[in-house]
């Protein structure tokens, strides 16, 4: 079994030989929770493509662990760089998209506000709504035993979506009326791919329209319509096998 990862600030004076605490709400999960004892292995990241591997020396109280570091490796940028933007789901199904798309692997998830949401993030709501998002990437990151998050970003209009695609290497809406099924696509090797998922009531003719002016055609993932909340995890893990990122 793979060691389970925890989520530090810094990793800062992590190095080979190096002994390092892990305390506050990490090290209370780490020693309360999963109840890790001395010999067993942990592994630490800054969420941001760093890590430190080592070996748990002692625990202390209910919060607290010294870590001998083995190593440091380390997660690179990935490419093409994988960004899917999620029209807003009902309920809790956003976090259910999230969740399954971190585990996956997409590197970006931006939520989107399209015309047919009825789901709206307003104010306070939506505040906490993107705190839930950004809390089930990093949980999920932990449990995939990632050392490099994905960025949830601010929810965004269609006018700020249409300006991503625009500057995206290669740009899609993926649509059950779509031509060309996303399986044959032609993708870049490097840079960035932009996928848009529509909400429960579908995209509207005039976001496919904008969205088309901005180089994003649309494309069917296969015979079936998916869910909101789970078409993007099913593109993701096509176009991670497709660009070679998960041989």
């Amino acid at each position: 079994m793979t060691a389970p990862v925890f989520v530090v600030d810094s990793l800062s004076g992590a190095a080979p030989g190096a002994v390092v605490t892990l305390d506050g709400p990490e090290g209370r999960h780490a020693v309360s929770v999963k109840r890790l004892q001395p010999g067993e292995d942990i592994v630490l990241t800054d969420g941001q493509g760093q890590g430190a591997a080592g070996t748990v020396l002692a625990t202390e109280g209910k919060d607290r662990l010294t870590i001998e570091v083995h190593a440091c490796p380390a997660e690179p940028e990935p490419t093409p760089r994988i960004t899917v933007v999620q029209a807003l789901p009902k309920g809790d199904r956003g976090e259910l998209a999230v969740e399954t798309m971190t585990e996956t692997g997409v590197d970006a998830v931006v939520p989107w506000a399209a015309a047919r949401c009825i789901t709206q993030w307003k104010g306070e709501r939506g505040a906490k709504s993107l705190a839930k998002w950004r809390s089930t990437a990093r949980e999920a990151g932990k449990q995939s035993r990632r050392l490099r998050f994905p960025e949830v970003a601010e929810a965004a209009t269609t006018k700020q979506v249409t300006a991503l695609l625009a500057d995206a290497d290669f740009a899609a809406v993926l649509h059950e009326e779509g031509a060309e099924p996303l399986a044959t696509a032609e993708l870049p090797s490097q840079g960035s791919i932009v996928l848009v998922v529509g909400p429960e009531g579908g995209v509207s003719p005039q976001e496919l329209e904008a969205f088309a002016a901005a180089g994003a055609k649309p494309y069917r993932l296969g015979r079936s319509v998916l869910r909101t909340s789970t078409a993007g995890t099913a593109a993701t893990a096509l176009l991670l096998g497709r660009t070679g990122r998960w041989s």
